[in-house]
Parts: C-alpha cells; structure tokens; sequence
C-alpha cells in the first residue's frame, strides 16, 4: 500500500500540482524569462542507491557518477513546456562537455511503474537531438526527487554522488553552464 501511495503521489499529484505553470503560482518554472533562481537543493544530498532504467530500455545504477567529476541532472517532465523547449540547447550542451561532466535527465512523470509517458520522453528527446542519457526513476529515484517542486529542476552532482553547487529551478541552460564551470574549478 505504502509504494502504490508513492506512487500515485509522484505520478498523478506531482503533474496536477504542476498544470497552472510546472510549479505553481509562487514559484513556476514555466516563467522562464522572470523566475529563474539558483536555491538549495530540494532534493537529498546525496543520491540514493538505485537500479533503473533509461528511456531506451538500459540498465543504469548510481555508478554513473563516478565516472565524472560532475554531473548535470536535469530534471524535467513531458508535460513541461519548459522542459521541451531547453531539449535542443542540452542536448548540444552535452556534445560540448569537457570530459570531466555529463548532464543526464531524469524524466519525474515516468516510472517503473509508470511507463506510458516514456514513448513522448523518447520522441521528446529524439526530435530536440538530445542524445544524452535519460532516466526512468524506480522507487529510490522517486524519494529523491519529492520534494522538487518545480521542472525543470538542475542539480549537480559529484563522482562520490554527492549534490553540490546550487539548484537551478526553471530553464536556464546559460545558468546551468555558469555553475558547473564553477563547480569545476573546485
């Protein structure tokens, strides 16, 4: 009882709360131009465990950090305006990368549980060429992110699987950039 009630917490409140503007009046992230802001993380400060998969079916654990000195995780949804618009600029963000960073997406209306929204993450993701790795999150993934209330959300994270820098809320691939060339420096 107690998943199925994450579950449709995650799935089914999550995107309502979020249909007057991805985050609601006070703070919506589909006001991109007036709204965006670097915060605390809302999210844990450090990635859970996890065994998930990816949009394309892949399987993908926590490890995936370690191989980079940061990474960018974009938190977004497909019902997010937002969200879809950016696609194109990550996506060629992510070809541009130094080698020491990777961004990577976590899809928050998806699920292993809930997969119908995982056909418009691909064709979402295809049509903006943003070829990088997109994350289906099973149930540790869904805790981590509860408490984001916005998308897209970006945070950073370390090799250790540490958050670190400063949460970006609202799409701001300019933002995203400045952080983590500062992140990178340290």
């Amino acid at each position: 009882m107690k998943k199925f009630l994450t579950i449709f917490l995650s799935l089914f409140l999550f995107p309502i709360s979020l249909i007057t503007g991805c985050g609601g009046e006070e703070n919506s992230a589909c006001n991109v131009e007036s709204q965006n802001t670097a915060q605390a993380s809302p999210v844990a400060k450090v990635i859970p465990n996890f065994t998930a998969k990816t949009i394309a079916g892949e399987t993908v654990t926590n490890e995936i950090f370690a191989s980079k000195k940061i990474t960018v995780v974009n938190i977004w949804g497909t019902f997010c305006p937002p969200c879809i618009a950016e696609m194109p600029e990550l996506g060629e963000m992510a070809r541009t990368l130094p080698a020491e960073a990777q961004i990577i997406g976590l899809v928050c209306d998806t699920s292993e549980d809930f997969t119908e929204n995982i056909p418009a993450a691909q064709k979402i993701t295809a049509e903006a060429n943003a070829d990088f790795i997109n994350i289906v999150p099973d149930a540790e993934l869904l805790k981590f992110i509860d408490n984001v209330e916005a998308v897209p959300t970006t945070i950073f994270i370390n090799s250790k699987g540490e958050v670190v820098g400063k949460a970006i809320i609202g799409a701001d691939v300019a933002g995203y950039k400045d952080e983590l060339e500062k992140l990178l420096k340290e």
